[in-house]
């Protein structure tokens, strides 16, 4: 069975390209009479190391082992041109300018703050086989009953004594088009959505209700403070039997633990700190903080990124009539 390109998390469907490629660590074997080097190019009196092509390399998308090769040279070549602009900025003494030190300061303070938060979550325990097992069977949706739906929705941006009547509406009308029609009869804003999810690509709360749908079921839910009525046009079914969904579990779980790690370690550090907010801010009130992210993202999307709402932009805009 072939997998959904976002199933796969990037590092995973990379390494086999450097490694093929022989451009991770320059371990192979040198050809006799070479010297092994980890320079790629030289600018002036500047290295450009292959170590620093590989960082930016890992964090390339769609790259393939095809495709990696060029990918490495034009990456060579943006780096040479950065190390060029860079050496003029320094020779024109903009590294002395305030602005240039304020943002070299705050790049320095996000990468040891982002370095000490990757320590705390790569400190964290791998799932076991039980929890990954037990995961797979409390969610059939994604798994074993996983299905591929095909969705109309309209999103309709809450009014004062609408809810009552939508609610009405929904319960004995037979197509997305005759609430359309009642909604631009109560002169209520809306937008119209068509399009194929996968089921990890839907919202975790809400996927249950569209699992339990047959085709030609319309319902009227709520996500994101919203309401939303979908219509099912069509599903398909396809499982992921529990050896394909395995890894993808597992990387889930750990993205999920260490999230939470992280977020635990920041509100330790929060309430040892002394923290005094001074000025204007002072006065502003604190937002609650939302739940960790991985919690209520759907789980298998999550191993690569976090789930998108129904109406997110890769859907086909637009169900025609329906405006």
């Amino acid at each position: 069975m072939n997998l959904p390109r976002h199933f796969v998390p990037l590092h995973f469907g990379l390494l086999p390209v450097l490694l093929a490629l022989g451009v991770t660590g320059g371990c192979g074997k040198q050809p006799e009479g070479k010297t092994a080097t980890q320079v790629a190019a030289k600018v002036n009196a500047e290295e450009i190391t292959v170590h620093q092509i590989n960082q930016v390399l890992a964090r390339s998308q769609n790259v393939t082992l095809e495709t990696a090769e060029q990918a490495r040279r034009e990456i060579l070549d943006k780096l040479i041109e950065q190390a060029l602009a860079k050496q003029q900025a320094i020779k024109k003494k903009l590294d002395r300018s305030p602005g240039v030190m304020q943002a070299v300061e705050a790049a320095r303070s996000e990468v040891l703050a982002r370095a000490y938060l990757e320590q705390i979550a790569a400190a964290q325990p791998r799932p076991t086989a039980e929890e990954v097992k037990r995961y797979y069977a409390d969610h059939p949706e994604l798994f074993a009953q996983r299905r591929i739906y095909t969705l109309e929705e309209l999103v309709v941006l809450p009014s004062e004594g609408l809810a009552a009547g939508l609610r009405e509406q929904v319960a004995k009308a037979r197509s997305l088009s005759e609430i359309a029609a009642w909604l631009k009869s109560r002169d209520a804003k809306f937008t119209a959505n068509r399009g194929v999810r996968d089921a990890e690509h839907i919202p975790l709360e809400l996927l249950p209700k569209v699992q339990a749908m047959k085709d030609g079921d319309i319902q009227l839910v709520e996500s994101g403070g919203r309401p939303q009525v979908i219509r099912l046009i069509a599903s398909q079914a396809a499982p992921l039997d529990e050896a394909t969904a395995t890894p993808l579990i597992q990387q889930f779980l750990f993205n999920q633990r260490s999230i939470v790690a992280t977020a635990r370690e920041m509100k330790q550090l929060k309430e040892t700190a002394r923290i005094e907010y001074v000025g204007e801010v002072s006065n502003t009130p604190a937002r609650a903080e939302p739940p960790p992210a991985a919690i209520t993202a759907a789980p298998v999307a999550a191993a690569a990124s976090a789930a998108k709402p129904l109406s997110a932009p890769n859907l086909d805009k637009g169900v025609r009539g329906l405006r």
